[in-house]
């Protein structure tokens, strides 16, 4: 396929990517779908992070890849089918290994990918380690170690003790009883937005620019408009003991077991004592998280993803909104509104909500990882939520539209 030098021209990212994998061949199967594309997993967790590194290559990141860098995205993933076709391999023996383990806890490919990765890089394909068998089981072992991961129904167990039940009950509701008002202060960010000055950062961290952003989140509708509730107000969560991926609720309206069941495989620990202890304090600070610069990142997030639906919008924002206009599906939508699925309407015409409740989850699981994160970083982390909101419009996109051919 010749491809244009005009550096005007675009074509769509995953198809250029769907090309560059059907050329590895049946070496990746384990990591690819029906149709031999790559998984939406193994883009997510593999190619994006680990191979394309969207954040040193922006110019490979956006929906749609311009002429001039496309044969640079084949030729990456090209360069990385030796250790991707060792990851595969990597993926299938440890598989094998979980099920003679006796092992059914949480997803394989969110568990194992990125392990296997490494696994690949260390070691090369498995086939060729005599010792690959041994190798599996002690990362099988690591992986499921049950002195640092706690299982689901490990955390199930801890919440339903009918006596240690009534005890957190009376803590959520003493957290939320003492919990203050940061007023509803107009907090201005954009001199930040424009210029990430790590000093401003700081400086916004210092004030309390978070906790006092997250004030008007007590008036009603306020918090169930930027997408993060149903409710008309927020109110305290259940503690609750039964969850459901596939039905979570929003992020404010969840209840401490279903935040912490959301998040269980990113939590190293052995104390469920203290893992709900500290969720159940989390959920009576502003923006229901602990740490101010999680707080300001929100507060950040509000202010630049304003501008996905058409407010007047600068630095990062403007960056975002130009991500987005940039896709087609949200191009057709925004001209012929009336000539597209329902669901996708939605979907665009929900941005922002989705924005800012995948930012929150990102936010909230790096607290529970106790991971730090520095102004350098946050254009990677507000630019990577809104590329996962894409890849999930689009997976629903092509799901509506598989539907409609049948």
């Amino acid at each position: 396929m010749t491809v244009s030098s005009d550096p005007h021209v675009t074509l769509p990212r995953g198809m250029v990517v769907a090309q560059a994998w059907a050329a590895l061949g049946d070496a990746v199967a384990p990591l690819s779908n029906a149709s031999g594309r790559p998984l939406t997993r193994t883009v997510k967790l593999l190619l994006d992070p680990l191979v394309l590194r969207p954040v040193r290559n922006p110019h490979l990141a956006s929906g749609a890849v311009a002429a001039e860098h496309v044969d640079e995205l084949r030729d990456t993933i090209a360069a990385a089918g030796p250790v991707l076709a060792a990851t595969a391999a990597w993926f299938v023996l440890l598989k094998k290994t979980r099920r003679q383990a006796g092992i059914a806890d949480g997803h394989p490919q969110d568990l194992y990918f990125q392990h296997c990765f490494e696994l690949a890089h260390q070691h090369g394909d498995p086939a060729h380690l005599p010792d690959a068998t041994a190798v599996a089981a002690e990362s099988i072992a690591e992986i499921h170690s049950p002195a640092t991961r706690l299982t689901v129904a490990e955390l199930r167990r801890f919440v339903t003790d009918p006596a240690r039940r009534a005890e957190l009950t009376r803590l959520l509701t003493v957290a939320w009883a003492g919990a203050r008002d940061p007023g509803a202060e107009p907090v201005d960010v954009a001199g930040f937005l424009a210029d990430p000055d790590p000093d401003l950062f700081a400086t916004l961290v210092a004030q309390g620019a978070g906790t006092r952003g997250a004030g008007e989140l007590a008036q009603p509708g306020v918090a169930r408009g930027y997408g993060l509730t149903d409710r008309p107000r927020l109110s305290p969560p259940a503690l609750g003991d039964s969850a459901s991926k596939q039905q979570l609720p929003k992020p404010l309206d969840r209840s401490v077991f279903e935040r912490l069941f959301a998040a269980i495989r990113q939590v190293v620990t052995d104390d469920p004592d203290a893992l709900v202890r500290n969720e159940i304090h989390r959920t009576a600070q502003p923006w229901q998280l602990a740490e101010e610069v999680s707080r300001v990142v929100m507060v950040l997030g509000r202010a630049a993803s304003a501008g996905l639906v058409d407010e007047e919008v600068t630095g990062f924002g403007a960056r975002l909104r130009a991500r987005w206009a940039k896709e087609a599906y949200v191009r057709r939508v925004l001209r012929m509104p009336s000539a597209v699925p329902e669901d996708l309407l939605a979907d665009v015409h929900g941005v922002r909500g989705a924005y800012l409740r995948r930012l929150w989850v990102r936010l909230h699981g790096r607290e529970l990882r106790h991971e730090t994160l520095a102004a350098v970083e946050l254009w990677s982390v507000l630019d990577g939520v809104l590329r996962s909101v894409i890849m999930d419009q689009r997976d629903r996109l092509r799901s509506t539209l598989e539907r409609a051919a049948r």
